[in-house]
């Protein structure tokens, strides 16, 4: 089976606003790494939709600093799960997930591989509240945002999870990875 893996940036008030994390070579050194761990994406709606208006053009990409590119390279060639019941297809490498989201996933989970790996922050709630993510890994920034959306906003249960690594990245940030206390 394998593992599904949730990865954020956070500041360190919480918030999880893409518009307030700051992008640097070491924020996307992470995100490869989390890729390299995985075999495909788990989106959300708006999570797909807003990777795919900041990566999906090559012409786009290509007009990144040289640091970002790899990751635009990779995210455009794996394969991406979206789930969504408003969306009527998807392409960018993408199929779409309808019906029981727990059936569904514990699905993706049962193929052979890697892993998946998943952000945004709807989806992972939806997630984390069904008990079907394997392994956390927060990267928190050393800024404060004053304003949200706040991670894991409206959970009605407390998420109890075990620190399995850490490590500080040369901006300064923090990658925490978690493992669910089952």
């Amino acid at each position: 089976m394998r593992p599904l893996r949730y990865s954020i940036n956070l500041t360190l008030d919480g918030c999880c606003d893409h518009r307030a994390i700051v992008a640097t070579p070491d924020v996307h050194r992470h995100a490869l790494d989390m890729f390299d761990r995985g075999d495909a994406l788990l989106f959300g709606r708006t999570t797909y939709e807003m990777m795919e208006a900041g990566w999906r053009s090559p012409a786009q990409v290509a007009a990144m600093p040289d640091w970002m590119r790899p990751f635009g390279a990779r995210i455009d060639a794996m394969p991406k799960y979206v789930v969504s019941r408003t969306l009527d297809r998807v392409d960018w490498n993408a199929a779409l997930v309808r019906g029981d989201l727990r059936t569904e996933v514990e699905r993706l989970k049962a193929q052979p591989g890697k892993g998946l790996v998943t952000g945004g922050v709807a989806l992972p709630r939806a997630l984390a509240e069904l008990g079907l993510i394997d392994e956390y890994a927060f990267l928190v920034q050393p800024r404060v945002a004053g304003h949200g959306p706040a991670l894991f906003a409206g959970l009605p249960t407390p998420l109890e999870l075990r620190l399995v690594d850490r490590r500080e990245l040369p901006s300064g940030a923090m990658v925490m990875h978690y493992e669910p206390v089952r």
